[in-house]
């Protein structure tokens, strides 16, 4: 799988901070609608600084939705590796999904608002990288989660299905949040995780 290597953040680097004001305006008021000196201005450099560390907005849109995309993958074997019951790995996973914070929660917002970005390739050389590094990463959570019900059902914890096809349908059910959640909406992060994390036992499980 091709890797990035992330730069060195030395004392005065910006890049983490362009990141972060990043995802707040494209998670808040969308990446179209997001101007580039915006991010700028909330860092606190000038616009022509940005392009030190990102070539193009789209440029930096693809580094975030790729280190969500890292992420999501550490945060899913990490819930899981430990765990020896298909069952419980499952709720485990789940739930790790959902444990998060509200950046992180614009961050995976933004990445389910812009997966077409990777289906085509990029004239920048740059933003190429990223793109295939994202695009690879997505097949491996895809992996990830159909290995998971592999196991299971190779201990007879699930019922024998397609692997893949019931992997991806519950990965896409427990992603499909992303779109429409907010943290100050009526209904808690919490109770909808307690939902999804049913939903998908029985989806699997029976």
């Amino acid at each position: 799988m091709a890797r990035i290597v992330e730069p060195e953040a030395g004392p005065r680097s910006k890049r983490a901070a362009i990141l972060t004001a990043a995802v707040d305006c494209f998670g808040e008021t969308g990446f179209e609608a997001t101007k580039w000196s915006t991010v700028a201005e909330r860092v606190g450099i000038g616009q022509t600084a940005l392009y030190h560390y990102f070539e193009s907005k789209t440029h930096c849109l693809l580094t975030i939705m790729r280190l969500e995309l890292q992420r999501s993958h550490d945060r899913f074997t990490e819930a899981t590796t430990e765990t020896a019951d298909p069952v419980e790995a499952l709720r485990a996973a789940v739930r790790a999904a959902y444990d998060v914070s509200e950046h992180e929660v614009l961050q995976m917002r933004i990445l389910q608002n812009h997966m077409d970005l990777l289906a085509g390739s990029r004239r920048s050389e740059r933003e190429e990288a990223e793109r295939v590094a994202a695009r690879q990463l997505v097949q491996v959570v895809e992996r990830d989660w159909t290995n998971l019900l592999v196991r299971g059902m190779s201990q007879g914890a699930f019922p024998l299905r397609d692997a893949q096809l019931l992997g991806v349908s519950v990965l896409g059910l427990i992603v499909s949040v992303w779109r429409w959640y907010r943290p100050y909406g009526p209904t808690p992060l919490t109770e909808i995780s307690e939902l999804i994390e049913g939903s998908c036992v029985r989806m699997v499980a029976t």
